[in-house]
C-alpha cells in the first residue's frame, strides 16, 4: 500500500476514534461480537459482512448486510453489496463531520426511518425510496463523492464500473 493511502487511513481512523468516539466505540463492541465474520478495509473503514436484514455504520465500523431479497435488474449480488458499502461509508463520513452529534442527528433519525412501521408503510404506499430521507440521501452522495463508486440510488449503468 502506498504511503499517501496509509496516511489517509491512519487519519481517518484517528479522527473516528477521537471526534467520533461514541459511535466508533459502539462499532468496536459490535465488531467484537461478530469477530468470526468476514472483515476487510473499505476506504479506511473496517467493514464487516453480516447476515442481518439491515446495514449500519458506527464510526470506523461498517456492518453491511449480505441478505438480498431482490437484486436490482442489471446488478449482481456483489454490486448490490458494494453499493450498500458505499452508502454506509457515506454515513461514516457524516460521523467524521458531526462527531459526537452523529448518533443524535443521523443515527437515531435513520433508525426510526428504517424501522418504524408507520414510515415503512408510508414509503410503500407512496412508492418512495428509503434513500429519499435527507440523512440517507446525504450518505449516498458523500459515499459516492469520496469513494468514486456508485450508491444505491445511482442508475444501473453507472454502477457497473
Amino acid at each position: 500500500m502506498e504511503t499517501k493511502k496509509r496516511i489517509k487511513i491512519v487519519l481517518f481512523l484517528f479522527w473516528q476514534f477521537t471526534w467520533g468516539f461514541l459511535q466508533s466505540f459502539a462499532g468496536a463492541v459490535l465488531f467484537l461480537c461478530y469477530r468470526k465474520n468476514r472483515h476487510f478495509l473499505f476506504h479506511g473503514a473496517i467493514l464487516t459482512e453480516w447476515n442481518h436484514d439491515l446495514s449500519v455504520s458506527l464510526g470506523a465500523f461498517l456492518f453491511v448486510s449480505d441478505r438480498f431479497y431482490t437484486i436490482t435488474p442489471g446488478l449482481t449480488k456483489e454490486l448490490e453489496f458494494e453499493r450498500l458499502a458505499v452508502h454506509e461509508y457515506g454515513h461514516s463520513i457524516q460521523s467524521l463531520v458531526l462527531g459526537p452529534l452523529y448518533l443524535l442527528v443521523i443515527g437515531l433519525p435513520s433508525a426510526v426511518w428504517a424501522n418504524v412501521p408507520y414510515f415503512e408503510r408510508k414509503r410503500k404506499e407512496q412508492k418512495k425510496s428509503y434513500y429519499v430521507f435527507l440523512p440517507e440521501r446525504s450518505a449516498n452522495r458523500l459515499g459516492t463523492k469520496v469513494t468514486g463508486r456508485a450508491n444505491p440510488s445511482s442508475p444501473v449503468e453507472d454502477r457497473k464500473a
